[in-house]
């Protein structure tokens, strides 16, 4: 199900990448060689159609992954309570402090993470094209290689730029978390993943309803370049982000925050109940300076420049 939302939206590119519709005697040359008469409006609006399909496809898809995760998740944060039971250090009671702030913190690391994620690929896109604005001839009929490999390697750097930020602010937040009160801890690690399905489900719908509602527009209504079609475009540029982006990528950020947060708690427990000598808060604080450091960075240094 999920490969075939991919799928269909690589045939539509490679069809209009390839401008086969303007290559002189191509319906002569199909006619002869495969037996029919080509129609490529006919091709174009199937295309676009199974584009549309493909979109909610994936959109059906990517709420079963991120149930994987959060049933992966769920496992490991029984782990991580059995083991501070076992020690007498957990406490939960939702009218103590310490659980309702992490779950209010677990909250906003999702939607934190949901903006960084969309801010680095605004700001890649943005960048690219910036770049084909500047440097590109466009003149030309053709599509070039070397222009090609500029734009990609410019999406690239800002999604690598986004990633490290992002994964720097999650792992040091999660490890300094896990060496201070396990009570908020626990309820940090559970926000995140209810939070996290939610917010993915909502995503990845959101988003292909947004793709799909241009594709009626270009179809079903056939109001290409009208207002009604900016508008969708518009939509379309918040929805990609939506459903490409955040959305599966919540599912990694669920376990990797369960993941280092049970190898984070065993370490503490072993500080502070076994070792005679408690370092677990000198531990957590650098690690909370960190991780606040580069959740400013996410936001502060992808910036679009106001020139």
């Amino acid at each position: 199900v999920d490969s075939y939302g991919p799928v269909a939206d690589n045939a539509q590119s490679i069809f209009e990448l390839s401008q086969i519709e303007g290559i002189e005697g191509v319906h002569e040359s199909i006619e002869k060689e495969f037996g029919f008469k080509p129609d490529f409006e006919r091709a174009k609006y199937y295309l676009e159609s199974n584009d549309s399909a493909g979109n909610t496809f994936k959109a059906t898809a990517k709420p079963v992954l991120i149930g994987t995760a959060v049933t992966g998740a769920t496992t490991m944060i029984f782990s991580i309570i059995l083991l501070l039971e076992k020690v007498g250090a957990l406490h939960i009671s939702l009218t103590d402090a310490p659980v309702i702030l992490g779950l209010i913190c677990g909250g906003a690391v999702v939607f934190w993470f949901s903006g960084a994620s969309m801010q680095a690929v605004t700001t890649g896109a943005y960048r690219a094209v910036e770049f084909i604005r500047r440097t590109f001839n466009f003149a030309k009929k053709e599509a070039d290689m070397d222009d090609s490999i500029s734009v990609v390697k410019i999406c690239t750097q800002y999604a690598q730029k986004g990633m490290w930020n992002i994964f720097i602010a999650l792992i040091s937040l999660t490890l300094a978390f896990a060496f201070g009160d396990p009570n908020f801890f626990v309820a940090y690690l559970i926000s995140i993943a209810v939070f996290g399905l939610f917010q993915a489900i909502y995503m990845a719908n959101a988003g292909g309803s947004w793709d799909n509602a241009k594709k009626v527009v270009e179809v079903d209504l056939k109001e290409k370049n009208t207002p009604l079609h900016e508008a969708s475009i518009v939509g379309d540029t918040v929805g990609d982000p939506f459903k490409d982006t955040t959305s599966v990528s919540l599912n990694p950020i669920i376990k990797f925050s369960t993941l280092f947060g049970l190898l984070a708690t065993e370490m503490s427990i072993q500080m502070k109940y076994v070792e005679t000598t408690d370092i677990s808060l000198y531990i957590a604080i650098p690690f909370l300076i960190l991780g606040l450091c580069f959740v400013w960075r996410s936001f502060y240094r992808m910036r679009i420049p106001t020139v």
